[in-house]
């Protein structure tokens, strides 16, 4: 019997994520585990009129074939995907592996190959589709909470159908403040950085692009970014978990980088001339995710927290970086991580993970939650 969390999760997916009309194609992808989740989706995507089109992958197969990937052989899947994306009106990708370290001893050449030459496909379905991207919980996932299976299927509904309405309502006044900001100051233990968004698009991001949803995001204008900041939860890039990862910029470059694995985390952001600099700056507030567990979906959204991401800017809050790198960090600014603030235009807006600029009070997690 089908769990009602389940189709009541296709339901939202289908109609406020990618608000699927009739004649629409959309792809579904799972990654791993989701087939029950992939299977709702396929019955309600017709119910609505709909083509629906499903993927199924097996990342131990998809890491044998990245492992002697080439550019020629990229370049074959290039071909052949692009016809088909240039139909598809909406992808849903359904990420359930049961291991989030399949990926870690691929080679890092051989994954900037496939980034390098897909790089067009893959701009071409942020620009263009209407896509969500959500984790399936899965047995892996719920060790990495350090919860029970059921435990954590319990956590995820909660966590994914939580009032997204009421979210972006309370959303707006933060909207309003970020558009008048000019200059940024993020401050805590190891952290003391500043740069402007002025002029740079923010973006409401409450339930239509990420399963589960909850932050705002923006950019720094490119070369603004000064001083240097410390990131106080784990991040997995590449197959890597890091942690302890602390950045020194000068003039928007990242001119000094180290973390448990100082080397491999240099040669990431060697990858290309973006990597060293900022594409991303956003500020997570979704009130039943408090602490990490090494999934960015999830761990960027903490109620609390920031993010800052060497890499790739997106179109929607664009300051022109351009890299095939985008590594979402993650910073928890409330007491028991350390504490910190988050300054605009030299107001303090959020003090320990709590807002407290008047008309920013909506965004704390009980006003979120009643």
């Amino acid at each position: 019997m089908l769990d009602p969390r389940i189709a009541k999760l296709a339901e939202n997916l289908l109609d406020d994520s990618v608000r699927l009309g009739a004649g629409e194609n959309v792809m579904i992808e799972v990654r791993g585990e989701g087939a029950a989740l992939a299977k709702e989706l396929v019955k309600q995507a017709y119910a609505r009129g709909a083509y629906p089109h499903v993927r199924l992958l097996d990342m131990a197969i998809q890491r044998e074939l990245m492992m002697h990937t080439s550019e020629e052989r990229a370049g074959f899947i290039k071909r052949w995907e692009e016809p088909m994306w240039q139909e598809m009106q909406a992808f849903i990708v359904i990420a359930g592996a049961p291991n989030d370290s399949e990926m870690s001893d691929v080679p890092v050449e051989k994954r900037l190959i496939q980034q390098k030459v897909m790089k067009p496909i893959n701009d071409h379905i942020t620009a263009n589709l209407k896509w969500v991207l959500l984790n399936y919980p899965t047995p892996s996932m719920a060790q990495k909470a350090n919860m029970s299976t059921d435990g954590f299927a319990d956590f995820y509904y909660n966590v994914c159908t939580v009032d997204y309405k009421k979210m972006k309502a309370a959303f707006l006044p933060l909207q309003e403040l970020m558009n008048a900001t000019d200059q940024v100051r993020l401050v805590g233990p190891g952290t003391d950085l500043t740069f402007s968004i002025k002029g740079i698009p923010n973006v409401i991001c409450a339930g239509e692009n990420n399963i589960p949803d909850g932050e705002i995001f923006t950019a720094p204008v490119r070369d603004s970014v000064q001083g240097t900041i410390t990131f106080n939860t784990e991040s997995q890039y590449h197959g890597t978990k890091f942690s302890q990862v602390r950045l020194t910029f000068e003039q928007g470059k990242i001119v000094e980088a180290s973390a448990n694995h100082t080397e491999r985390l240099n040669q990431i952001l060697d990858s290309d001339e973006g990597a060293r600099y900022i594409g991303e700056f956003a500020i997570g507030v979704n009130p039943y995710i408090l602490h990490p567990m090494n999934d960015i979906l999830f761990d960027e959204k903490i109620a609390g927290s920031f993010h800052f991401t060497p890499g790739q800017a997106y179109e929607d809050a664009d300051n022109g970086n351009r890299s095939t790198v985008h590594w979402d960090m993650v910073n928890i600014q409330r007491p028991e991580y350390g504490g910190g603030e988050i300054w605009f235009d030299g107001v303090l807006i959020r003090k320990d993970g709590l807002f407290v600029h008047e008309a920013l009070l909506g965004l704390n997690p009980d006003n979120l939650k009643s």
